[in-house]
């Protein structure tokens, strides 16, 4: 184990992965200087044919990844902002999800496309939004959002050794951020979630930067004799649903925290496959802690109010409780 960034971390990934296999490539805007320090060093290594920059058309260069990805190649795309995945939602949704099954097999599209989420200070609605929702109602794709480096390495190996399309969601606050990472070849499975902190009274099921602040929310509510479990999804398409089950179990109370807004975002959906097929096992209503239903405001005290805080967490917690 040695300690890295976060973004070293997706770099380590990347690495292995392209010396590993000559089918992968990276492509997307600025991959050569790298904006976010993702790919940062990835050209020099490697050169053109294997780091290859683009215009600035997110359509046309997901697309472009789609055909290569058709035709043998195994690219992972980047995307700046999760913003703009509004613009490449035809090609991945419309061509890289549906066609493996609308050939019957013939076509497999082993594709990557890593994208920037959440709000990080000052980028309003343009390059401050959780847009993995947008996502849930496509078909074929998978959609992992790692929330440590280590997660972030094994997520994205597993995303590029992948037969098939997955969407890898990084939160921009996490990009700094420094922890322990496996040497050498390192994957996590993708559809499995993990209990980052075991509890009796709540089970809150989270991912990305959220987890953090729900991890501050049980150290507060543990001061005052209530025990949170503390779930890290790691992937919401598909969702550990089993993991989730097994701890509504014990705690019968389930509460979903995102910063993606409310109206339609992944808290819906679990919230909705667990009123369905696991009523039986809740003592309370289903709850969401999620932003606001409007777009992120430029203001740092606006966003900071738009956005759900700790407090929100604990909250909810005892309102589930009483």
């Amino acid at each position: 184990m040695t300690e890295k960034y976060y973004t070293e971390a997706v770099i380590d990934a990347l690495r292995l992965e392209m010396i590993e296999d000559e089918d992968v490539v990276v492509m997307g805007l600025d991959v050569k200087p790298s904006i976010w320090g993702t790919t940062r060093g990835l050209y020099d290594e490697f050169g053109p044919n294997r780091i290859i920059g683009t215009p600035v058309c997110e359509g046309s260069f997901v697309m472009a990844g789609v055909g290569a990805a058709m035709t043998g190649l195994k690219p992972v795309v980047e995307l700046l902002f999760s913003e703009y995945i509004y613009l490449a939602m035809n090609p991945i949704a419309n061509v890289a999800g549906v066609w493996p099954h609308a050939s019957n097999g013939g076509f497999k599209v082993p594709m990557v496309v890593q994208s920037f989420i959440g709000a990080k200070g000052f980028g309003a609605h343009s390059h401050s939004q959780s847009t993995q929702a947008s996502l849930l109602n496509a078909q074929g794709i998978k959609v992992v959002i790692p929330s440590s480096p280590a997660d972030a390495k094994g997520l994205l190996s597993s995303a590029i050794k992948d037969e098939g399309p997955v969407v890898v969601f990084h939160h921009r606050q996490l990009l700094p951020m420094a922890g322990e990472v496996p040497e050498g070849e390192y994957t996590v499975p993708i559809g499995k979630g993990f209990v980052m902190r075991k509890g009796d009274d709540v089970t809150i099921a989270t991912f990305g930067a959220m987890l953090y602040r729900c991890l501050e929310a049980a150290d507060i509510l543990e001061k005052e004799g209530i025990s949170m479990e503390v779930i890290d999804l790691r992937t919401i398409v598909p969702f550990d649903q089993e993991l989730i089950a097994q701890s509504l179990e014990k705690t019968n109370r389930l509460i979903i925290v995102e910063d993606g807004r409310k109206r339609g975002g992944i808290g819906s959906e679990i919230a909705a496959v667990f009123s369905e097929n696991y009523f039986d096992l809740l003592d309370a209503p289903i709850m969401r802690v999620a932003a606001l239903d409007i777009p992120i405001p430029y203001s740092m005290p606006l966003e900071k109010a738009c956005l759900p805080e700790t407090n929100m967490i604990v909250s909810t917690v005892k309102k589930s409780l009483e």
